[in-house]
């Protein structure tokens, strides 16, 4: 089975982000920023964003003098010693801190032998998850997790998933023609967010953006009641803009 991985935005950031880290960690006693700037060859605006954004990860941190010096975060996910434990940990607080943003449930995905798996997720009274009435696995073609993990794939093995997987309706809007499902799948943007409006169960929308590293497919998805639709696509956008934490934590 072939992937079909296409550069984010997010995904750049990593990119960028990764420069900067491994510029910092050659630096064991310190570097500044304009030796950042020259290094890695981020323009002055670029770098002080990325900076921010390492810096409220705990990827860097800032000493009194100025100069940055990789932060406890990035120790931890860099030592074979506790890994996974150190990623399982900093992706909970990471998914954490999203549903307080966009102010909904949110749920990371990957798809692993075959299957479509949710690994983490973050809920909460305000921010409920969605009710797992049918088996995720065998529900790909109608939720935003899914179809953002088939759109990773290439054709055959989007034929191959759904040959195991048949297109049930679970709902009204249920897509149950694979030929359909295919075209759609086929012709949708990378970067714009997969959703579900009321296709996987009746009072929920969701949303979801594809979080690749290395030959891994994976997405960040979130879910709202219904009654919340009118901020899926906002929602939806500060989902996309704050990918790159994860995305970055997967890769380090």
């Amino acid at each position: 089975m072939a992937l079909k991985h296409k550069p984010t935005a997010p995904h750049h950031s990593v990119q960028d982000a990764l420069r900067v880290l491994d510029t910092v960690a050659r630096h064991t006693t310190g570097v500044t920023d304009t030796r950042l700037a020259r290094e890695t060859g981020l323009g002055r605006e670029r770098l002080t964003t990325l900076l921010a954004m390492l810096r409220r990860e705990a990827y860097v941190e800032r000493s009194a003098d100025g100069t940055y010096a990789a932060g406890e975060a990035f120790t931890r996910l860099g030592s074979a010693h506790g890994h996974e434990a150190a990623l399982h940990g900093k992706l909970q607080r990471t998914l954490d801190r999203l549903r307080d943003r966009v102010g909904a449930a949110v749920y990371m995905s990957r798809y692993v032998d075959g299957e479509v798996k949710v690994t983490q997720y973050a809920d909460g009274p305000a921010a409920p998850r969605v009710h797992e009435w049918v088996d995720f696995r065998d529900a790909a073609h109608a939720t935003a997790i899914g179809k953002s993990l088939l759109t990773q794939l290439d054709h055959d093995g989007r034929r191959e998933h759904l040959a195991r997987h048949r297109t049930v309706r679970l709902t009204s809007r249920t897509i149950t023609s694979d030929t359909v499902l295919l075209s759609r799948l086929e012709s949708h943007p990378p970067t714009v967010p997969v959703l579900d409006l009321q296709e996987y169960a009746i009072g929920t929308v969701c949303a979801a953006v594809p979080v690749t590293a290395g030959s891994s497919v994976g997405c960040l998805a979130l879910s709202l009641p219904v009654e919340h639709a009118h901020r899926l696509h906002q929602a939806a956008d500060a989902l996309n803009r704050n990918a790159a934490p994860v995305l970055l934590s997967l890769a380090i």
